[in-house]
Parts: structure tokens; C-alpha cells; sequence
């Protein structure tokens, strides 16, 4: 496997703290929620990056490699859009399932679930991950999530799990080390033996975030800073290879800059101890250290193609197609674990219920957040963050997301209508202009809302 592109040290770009990070001192790339940005208007920020020659990273969460069901080519299409559209030397993803389609209807999770690690899990995972390096432009790599829960019934190692895909399908991984810590507590499994299983050789950048503990399960919120135990995991995987690029992520609760740029220093300090390396954009620029001058209103162009980068020569061996019983097995599992967690039905046979539970809690306090971003004037409409939480979560304890986030927002505003909610005449027609407006139809006739409540309140 040839060398990976040497990135540095870099951070997640979001649009809260754009500013800050393209002040932040020797910053060499950063990385962006794939789904998050459109190809044909970029933010201005990044655009900016690009012209001082900081490498840009689409980082793919909605494609659910690890679920039964084959990729979406539309999906699959728009993350390798993004990728030509940054000039990006590889794209990443997740191995994990995110929603299910066997059987009828569909739910989402609306987060990263793991994957049971079994031979039915890693056919159809490499399958899969066949499937999407052949639709892509550029290299992909795969990233281990954290979890709450452990699957019943394995049958590998998380390290043998990640060594066979790689074998099989010659993917390169990204290791999230926050997420090997949030493992060892919630999972009991030791991130050592986890690096000294991997191959390494195989690895194409580092993710470093932070988290909390409480009660015996660690939250990997990204919404804290980054502790030293995480620090620590990655010292161990420092040891072991000198890795092409780490990358700290944070997703909320956003510090000031200066706390930002001494997490940066800190990670700098774990990868070189004497502070001999030097900062990617400090090397002797290359020819491919920097695309030329991108004006403001322009989309941006691919710069020319970066030879440690290109697709792996490597052959890997032929597969034979997974066979329809196998994927059938996976999805049945994966549906009854996302339906107990989501709508409430009953705990698959062999999952810790409390841990269930705690994941269940996560899931919609999660979906109530991202709501409340794509949706920020209900929270408004409702009376405040506190009583539009405990509306949501309410609505969301037996309806699983099956829609995306906007629709999930509205289809919310359509329970609360149904329901004579807000008690507030003056709020409930508030409630009734903002759905009407985004929704495009008139609300349902209150003849047609009683007989909606009726059905929900027997369901």
C-alpha cells in the first residue's frame, strides 16, 4: 500500500468558528461534514483556505456503509462531487449503519450505530465498501466509531474486524483514538491491542475529541476538550507510526481561540516531543502544495493530481457476490436493535437494556438538538429551549426519524398542531403560519386533527 498524502495537523471546519480557524497559527487542513456544504457555493471561508494552500477533507456521515442495504449511488455521487469540487486528496467515511430499510418502512437513527463485528457483517460491509471505492474519484477511508452498546454474539476482535477489511477490500482507515478511549470504557476494550492488531500501514489521518464519563459510560460529545487520557491513546499510537495527518474535532459548545489553538499545541506536543517537526505549510512548498488563486465567486477548480494520493495499486482479491440471505440476516439484527431504539418496541434478545436505554436517551436528545438547528424558530414558538425539549421528546419517545431532520421538524409541528398545541392561541397560530410556509399546504382541517390524534394516541 502506497504512502498516504501527508496532511499535518488540522481541525473540523465549522461554520461557527470559520473565523477562528483560518487565524489559527500553523493550521496545514481541515476537515468538513460532507453533507453540510454544496459544491456550486462553497462557504467564502473555505475558499479562502484553499487560496493559502490548506488541504480540505470531506468527511461523508450519512452513507452507512456498515447497513445491510447496498449504497446509494446518489449519495455516493454527492460525496465524490465534494470531493473534486475541495480538490481533495480522499474523502472518509464510517463504518457503521445508520438507518434500516428490511422491513418496511425505513428508519433512521440519525447517528453512527456499530456494526456487529460477525463474518454476515463484514461480507456485506466489504461489499459495500467495494462498491463505493468504485464509484468514487479519490481514495476513501473508513473510520471505527464509538459506542454505547455491544452486540451479543460476536465473533472478532474490533482489531481482527478492521484487519480484514482492510485485507479485502484495501480501504484505508481512519482511526478516531477519542473513540478507542470511549470503547475501553463503555465496551471494555483495550485500545492497544486494538493498534497492535491494525495495520497500520494502512493509515490515512488520526481524529482527536473529547467527552465525558458519567455513571460508567463515556460520551463522546465533541463538545468538550480533549482529556488527557484521549491524549494518551494517541501518544500509544504515535509509538507505533508516525501518522500522516491528526485532526481535532469539535462539533458544539464551541471555547474561545486560544483554547482552540492550545488543543492544536497540545496534539502537536503528543506527536513531536521536541518540537522538531515543522508545520506543513512552513516545508518547502511543491508544486502540489497549493492550488492557484481561487476568486471569491468561483467554484473551485481540482488542482492537479497529487501522486502519494492517487488510488492504491494494490490488488485485492475478487469477492463473490454476498448472498441475499446474508444481507437479509444483518438487516432483520440491525432493524430490531434501531427499532428499540427509536420506537420503542421491545430490546432484541442479548443487549444490555440500560445500555439500551442510555443509547435510546442519546439518540432523541441528539434528533432534538439537530432539530432545533435546522428549525431555530421553534424553540421560539414554543416558549423556550426547556419546554420545546420536553415537547420534542415527547413526540419522538414512539416516531422514529424516517425523513431527514427538515422533515422530522415539520412532521413535529404537525403533532403539536394536531393536538390543539401550543395552549396559546396566539403561539399555536405561529406554530400553524411557520408549518404552512415550509410545508406548502394548508394544515389539516381540525375534524382531520382529531381523527390523527386519535390514531396516534391508539398507536
Amino acid at each position: 500500500m502506497k504512502p498516504m498524502a501527508h496532511l499535518g495537523v488540522g481541525i473540523g471546519w465549522r461554520p461557527e468558528i470559520a473565523d477562528a480557524v483560518e487565524r489559527l497559527p500553523g493550521l496545514d487542513w481541515v476537515e468538513v461534514v460532507a453533507e453540510n456544504i454544496c459544491p456550486g457555493h462553497l462557504p467564502a471561508s473555505l475558499l479562502r483556505l484553499r487560496e493559502r494552500g490548506v488541504r480540505v477533507v470531506p468527511h461523508g456521515v450519512s452513507l452507512g456503509l456498515g447497513g445491510a442495504h447496498r449504497p446509494d449511488p446518489e449519495k455516493l455521487a454527492a460525496l465524490g462531487e465534494r470531493a473534486v469540487a475541495l480538490g481533495a486528496p480522499l474523502v472518509t467515511e464510517h463504518i457503521a449503519f445508520v438507518r434500516t430499510t428490511t422491513p418496511a418502512p425505513a428508519l433512521e437513527a440519525g447517528h453512527l450505530l456499530p456494526v456487529p463485528r460477525t463474518r454476515d457483517a463484514l461480507d456485506v460491509l466489504c461489499e459495500n465498501v467495494r462498491i463505493a471505492q468504485d464509484a468514487l474519484p479519490v481514495p476513501l477511508a473508513l473510520e471505527n466509531i464509538a459506542a454505547l452498546i455491544s452486540w451479543p454474539g460476536e465473533e472478532m476482535t474490533e482489531g481482527r474486524f478492521l484487519s480484514e477489511l482492510v485485507e479485502r477490500t484495501g480501504v484505508r482507515l481512519l482511526i478516531d483514538v477519542a473513540n478507542l478511549h470511549t470503547n475501553r470504557v463503555n465496551r471494555g476494550e483495550d485500545p492497544a491491542a486494538v493498534l497492535d492488531a491494525i495495520p497500520l500501514e494502512a493509515l490515512a489521518y488520526v481524529h482527536v475529541a473529547g467527552g465525558f464519563e458519567r455513571d460508567g459510560v463515556w460520551h463522546d460529545t465533541h463538545a468538550h476538550p480533549v482529556p488527557g487520557v484521549v491524549l494518551d491513546v494517541l501518544a500509544q499510537l504515535r509509538r507505533r507510526v508516525d501518522p500522516p495527518g491528526v485532526l481535532l474535532e469539535r462539533d458544539d459548545d464551541f471555547p474561545p481561540e486560544g483554547e482552540l489553538a492550545g488543543e492544536l499545541e497540545a496534539i502537536r506536543g503528543v506527536l513531536d516531543p521536541a518540537g522538531s517537526r515543522p508545520s506543513a505549510s512552513l516545508r518547502t512548498p511543491s508544486r502540489h502544495s497549493a492550488p492557484d488563486p481561487i476568486p471569491d465567486a468561483a467554484p473551485v477548480p481540482a488542482p492537479d493530481p497529487i501522486p502519494d494520493a492517487a488510488p492504491d495499486a494494490t490488488p485485492v482479491p475478487a469477492a463473490d457476490p454476498v448472498p441475499d440471505a446474508a444481507r437479509t440476516r444483518v438487516g432483520l439484527a440491525q432493524a430490531a436493535l434501531l427499532s428499540a431504539l427509536v420506537a420503542g418496541t421491545p430490546v432484541p434478545e442479548g443487549f444490555d437494556r440500560q445500555r439500551i436505554r442510555v443509547q435510546s436517551r442519546s439518540l432523541a436528545a441528539k434528533r432534538a438538538g439537530v432539530v432545533a438547528k435546522v428549525a431555530p424558530e421553534l424553540p421560539g414558538i414554543l416558549g423556550g429551549e426547556k419546554a420545546y425539549r420536553e415537547a420534542f421528546l415527547a413526540y419522538a419517545r414512539n416516531r422514529p426519524m424516517t425523513g431527514g431532520y427538515r422533515r422530522d421538524a415539520l412532521d413535529f409541528a404537525e403533532h403539536l398542531l394536531i393536538r390543539e398545541l401550543p395552549a396559546d392561541p396566539a403561539d399555536r397560530r405561529r406554530l400553524t403560519a411557520w408549518w404552512q410556509e415550509r410545508a406548502g399546504t394548508r394544515p389539516a382541517r381540525r375534524i382531520v386533527r382529531w381523527a390523527r390524534a386519535l390514531v396516534g394516541r391508539a398507536a
